[in-house]
């Protein structure tokens, strides 16, 4: 038994190791300079979040260790149950779930919380990556397909619900794996295309929409006649992709602007590109009231974290200095915009060290999966490097300002204790996984 352990860990891949340890030492860090005061007195305060964030730590190094020590294929074993798992519990957090700033997506008891679309993160991965790799799926028909999409946007769909669109999206991230498997060039295109129309629809004057779309329906007519150098259906493309093209921007997104979306939600969404909400989305005046342009919260949250950031300049402030963050100019800068403490008591070069430290993680896995002897192992890993790149990409653009404030965390080095621990569970099996990568796993 000794030596099997011995074994083990003398397979575990030691860089990703050593990547992982570097960003939470990182994160830990950064709270800590957050909420550090010159006045403490006692460093383990169980009011500190650094100090909750160190025991979560503890408890996740601990469920690394016990994975560590766990057979491989359990895993596998273990995929549909516990995705079946994650669902049940994602549809109680619907009815049962504890309100947190407007989202009913946490579960808990107490001062005890946790959140089970974090969690299901992982039940998805193994799930997909079970059916994919089974010898009965066969990814080019449209069928299995089908079931492939809807395995990864069914938690979507549910967390949706709770209201919290933002983690529901990295749900999406699913699709680069089944990219990497098969899925067709179309669905990236068509996502593509649904963004562009989105912000072209936000953007430009109606009268200019109509002349773009008929342009690009033009042009996809002629691409497809050069192909298929038939001129009916021709023809008949250029008029679908017309006709679905005005459809998605007249009807859909005023739509789902008025009646899906939240007002906090238009209002990041607007604000990232700059401009006004529009009358027609900012609801009816009361009698005598006048519209009076503010600043709402995601355009002060993101001014204030640029403000941080770019006062650390090339070399930072230094450790403890971070004026902006320590004294709360930045919302939430222990949580969604901890990034801000890195740039600002850093600065520009330790932001690059830090965004270097994630890039190397994420590809280390990518190389970790496509060395894998078995197709699980392999569709799993690049599951796990899909979640961090959509976590990283959209924090990062989120505290500059490229992207809408939808509260999502940076991986490993936010404050949140379920946040913690499903990026550590995630990196851990991968590491296991991959200990065992000359066994072939179903």
């Amino acid at each position: 038994m000794d030596n099997m352990r011995k074994t083990i860990f003398g397979r575990l891949d030691t860089l990703t190791v050593l990547l992982y340890c570097a960003l939470v030492c990182i994160g830990l860090l950064a709270i800590y300079s957050v909420e550090h005061r010159s006045t403490d007195t006692v460093f383990f305060d169980m009011s500190k979040s650094y100090t909750r964030q160190m025991m979560w730590l503890g408890i996740s190094l601990f469920v690394g260790f016990l994975i560590v020590l766990t057979e491989s294929r359990f895993f596998s074993s273990i995929a549909y149950l516990s995705y079946t798992i994650g669902i049940f519990l994602l549809i109680i957090t619907i009815f049962a779930g504890v309100n947190v700033k407007g989202s009913h997506s946490w579960l808990g008891a107490g001062s005890f919380r946790f959140q089970p679309g974090e969690v299901c993160k992982i039940f998805t991965s193994l799930a997909l990556a079970k059916f994919l790799s089974s010898p009965e799926t066969n990814f080019n028909t449209l069928k299995h397909r089908t079931i492939g999409i809807c395995m990864a946007l069914v938690p979507a769909v549910i967390i949706i619900a709770q209201q919290e669109t933002g983690l529901a999206l990295v749900y999406f991230c699913f699709f680069l794996v089944m990219y990497r498997e098969g899925l067709p060039n179309i669905f990236l295109v068509v996502g593509v295309s649904v963004i562009a129309l989105t912000m072209a629809t936000l953007l430009i004057d109606k009268w200019w929409l109509f002349g773009i779309i008929t342009l690009v329906a033009i042009i996809v007519g002629i691409a497809i006649r050069s192909v298929l150098r038939r001129n009916v259906v021709a023809i008949i493309g250029l008029v679908s992709v017309y006709l679905v093209s005005v459809l998605f921007s007249i009807v859909l997104v005023p739509f789902a602007f008025k009646n899906v979306l939240q007002k906090h939600q238009v209002d990041r969404i607007y604000s990232t590109i700059g401009q006004d909400v529009p009358e027609e989305y900012l609801g009816k005046l009361e009698p005598g009231e006048k519209r009076v342009r503010k600043e709402n919260a995601s355009e002060y949250n993101v001014n204030q974290s640029k403000i941080a950031i770019g006062s650390g300049g090339f070399w930072g402030k230094g450790f403890l200095n971070g004026t902006s963050t320590k004294n709360k100019f930045v919302p939430e800068q222990h949580t969604d915009f901890i990034f801000c403490s890195i740039g600002e008591q850093f600065g520009w070069f330790g932001s690059f060290i830090l965004i270097g430290l994630y890039l190397s993680l994420m590809l280390r896995l990518i190389f970790l999966a496509e060395r894998q002897r078995s197709h699980f192992s392999r569709i799993y890993g690049y599951c796990v490097a899909a979640i961090l790149f959509f976590h990283f990409a959209i924090n990062i653009s989120m505290t500059i300002g490229l992207a809408p404030v939808i509260g999502i965390t940076l991986p490993l080095l936010s404050y949140g204790g379920s946040s913690l621990l499903s990026f550590s569970i995630l990196i851990f099996i991968m590491i296991r996984l991959d200990s065992d990568r000359q066994v072939l796993i179903r």
